[in-house]
């Protein structure tokens, strides 16, 4: 290992794989959480939108990595996807 989150072939550990997985669970959880309106009720569209345009840019440098294992995406690209849509 050449550090705790990254393994001798440059790939990321378990439990890197495992954080990284479970923050773009987090944000697919903010973009449809946006979207419905459950979140940032307060905030003004613009606001919304820019959140919504972090979050997708995060799941998509997230998707391009080439080290993941089994995970599943399918809600990832789905945020990605309806994301894009609210963002317009």
């Amino acid at each position: 290992m050449i550090d705790e989150h990254t393994n001798d072939d440059g790939t990321r550990s378990n439990s890197r794989l495992s954080r990284d997985y479970s923050n773009m669970e987090e944000s697919v959880s903010v973009i449809n959480n946006i979207i419905s309106g459950s979140m940032m009720s307060d905030s003004t569209t613009e606001e919304k939108k820019e959140r919504v345009t972090r979050n997708i840019e995060h799941l998509e440098v997230m998707l391009a990595k080439t080290d993941w294992k089994n995970e599943i995406m399918t809600s990832m690209h789905k945020a990605v996807t309806d994301g894009k849509a609210y963002v317009g």
